[in-house]
């Protein structure tokens, strides 16, 4: 019994760290693949606009600057904003 209690204090313990802990998108690096599957809102077309945007402009200074691509708006942004970076 005692090592049941021990499981389960363990287990409250480590899944809202698990949980809290979500792997972040790094809009600068990220492939087609990931941007899709990674950041809600972003299907094929979005995904390829926002690759085409870091190839002609450069890397994003900040998450706010995705919503210059074209098709990702202000919206996108902020639904995602806690799931991407822009590096270090």
């Amino acid at each position: 019994m005692e090592f049941f209690k021990k499981i389960v204090l363990i287990c409250m313990i480590a899944l809202p760290c698990y949980l809290l802990a979500a792997d972040t998108v790094n809009i600068n690096t990220a492939d087609k693949q990931t941007l899709m599957t990674e950041i809600k809102g972003v299907g094929e077309k979005r995904a390829e606009a926002i690759i085409s945007w870091r190839e002609q402009h450069g890397p994003f200074k900040s998450v706010d600057e995705l919503a210059n691509v074209s098709g990702v708006g202000q919206s996108i942004v902020d639904m995602n904003r806690d799931v991407m970076t822009v590096g270090e």
